[in-house]
């Protein structure tokens, strides 16, 4: 049985051979044939070359062609601001200050999307006899985000009727993108939605549910697998994820994987998650990696479960870590026996010096975030802080801590941050991912000054 076969039984049975891996490899896929993260995601030689060497190097089961949410938004005339090791983000929302609704659809010719279905197609070719391809799509909330900004969560309030026109639109879009990718060969289609993690059950029932109703059964009717992925502490939302009948959902390593696959379980629904992306994969070592996974097949039932990483891929993942999970989903008895004795690095905060919170000259915004650059959730969250300072309260500090470096996870560490992205006001937790509007933060601002 090839890694394609493996990934359709498990989609449809809940049971596999073994469990099968799917490296989120986006931009990292460019480290590979060294090639920058822009390089990879607008040259479509480049991407298509990047995407065999992942394919080559890292057996997968499951591989997704372009991990990039931006590819609406720049399509619909949202200017992004690169990096050159990780995927874009967007720099402006062209509906900030209007509560016009768009007709625009993108088209299969317009922006990198032709790019992104002629590498669909060379990959199906290439490859799509033995592995699954995925076809990703920015979701519906989180392109809203990216055409309204942080207005989008005081709207949810102030103007529901706005934001379900709103999200109504992005998900034709969204059924759009899918169909592009289904013509061109994909096994599934993923809506990635990191910003589902913002917002509460109630919200999602209100705004969310219908829409994704709507997609998942739009692509299913097709043949094709329906998955949703999410960043971020969602596990309020898995529950009602669930009820808008994906074949699968994959979460980070906010959520742990017991907990969320209780819920998937009692909906027979696909798990797929959710190795830690910084701690383990790009910081930590090939045994980190084995432990991880061994760990993880002995605590969950490997039943309607496939293995992946909490997101997309840092650009600078060890290329041996990543060999590392797949010698040990293909191995397991092996690798176990190599990793028995093996006890992974304390975290050590016995250096992090911490500000007098006690004593600040002016209110102090500490975002802890996964990676504003790379995460969209992070983004919004350090956005509305930003905001704040901008518009409302300029007599503030506020600094970001990213969980990519062993200083910053030492820090977060030792604040005792549980959930990222996070607000904190002069040291204590104000919002746990969940974006405020301006008006929530102005008020928590004013209340510690």
């Amino acid at each position: 049985m090839n890694g394609k076969e493996l990934i359709f039984q498990v989609f449809e049975s809940g049971k596999g051979d073994r469990l099968p891996w799917v490296p989120f490899a986006g931009v990292h896929a460019g480290k590979l044939k060294n090639y920058t993260a822009r390089e990879v995601l607008e040259d479509e030689e480049k991407l298509f070359e990047s995407l065999l060497e992942v394919n080559k190097i890292y057996q997968p089961d499951g591989q997704p062609i372009l991990f990039d949410l931006q590819v609406e938004a720049e399509a619909l005339g949202c200017e992004l601001m690169w990096e050159e090791d990780s995927p874009p983000t967007v720099k402006n929302h062209p509906l900030k200050d209007t509560d016009e609704i768009p007709t625009k659809i993108p088209q299969k010719d317009e922006a990198r999307i032709p790019m992104a279905m002629e590498v669909t197609r060379k990959m199906k070719e290439a490859v799509g006899d033995h592995t699954a391809l995925y076809g990703l799509i920015c979701g519906p909330f989180t392109l809203a985000s990216h055409l309204r900004g942080t207005n989008l969560f005081m709207d949810m309030i102030t103007n529901p009727g706005y934001v379900k026109d709103l999200l109504g639109y992005t998900n034709k879009i969204a059924k759009k993108m899918a169909s592009y990718y289904i013509k061109n060969g994909v096994d599934i289609v993923a809506a990635v939605d990191p910003m589902v993690s913002q917002i509460s059950p109630a919200h999602f029932n209100q705004f969310l549910k219908e829409p994704y109703t709507e997609l998942f059964a739009e692509i299913k009717d097709q043949d094709i697998f329906a998955s949703f992925f999410v960043c971020g502490d969602a596990t309020a939302n898995i529950e009602p994820m669930c009820q808008t009948e994906p074949d699968n959902i994959s979460i980070d390593e906010n959520i742990p994987l017991e907990k969320a696959k209780e819920i998937t379980d009692k909906y027979d629904i696909v798990l797929g998650g959710n190795i830690p992306l910084t701690t383990v994969m790009l910081l930590g070592n090939q045994q980190d990696n084995m432990k991880w996974v061994i760990d993880t097949l002995d605590k969950v039932s490997k039943e309607n479960l496939i293995l992946s990483p909490g997101c997309d891929m840092p650009y600078d993942v060890p290329i041996e870590n990543s060999i590392a999970v797949e010698q040990a989903v293909h191995e397991p008895e092996q690798v176990r026996e190599m990793v028995k004795n093996y006890q992974a690095e304390e975290i050590n905060t016995d250096a992090v010096e911490l500000p007098d919170y006690e004593n600040l000259d002016r209110p102090l915004i500490e975002v802890f975030t996964l990676d504003s650059a790379t995460c969209a959730a992070c983004t919004y969250m350090k956005e509305a802080a930003m905001d704040v300072k901008e518009e409302y309260i300029k007599d503030i500090d506020v600094v970001e801590y990213k969980y990519n470096s062993k200083e910053n996870i030492a820090r977060i560490t030792k604040v005792g941050v549980k959930q990222l992205p996070s607000i904190y006001i002069n040291g204590q937790l104000e919002f746990s991912s969940i974006v405020p509007n301006k008006e929530e933060l102005v008020e928590a601002i004013k209340k510690c000054q």
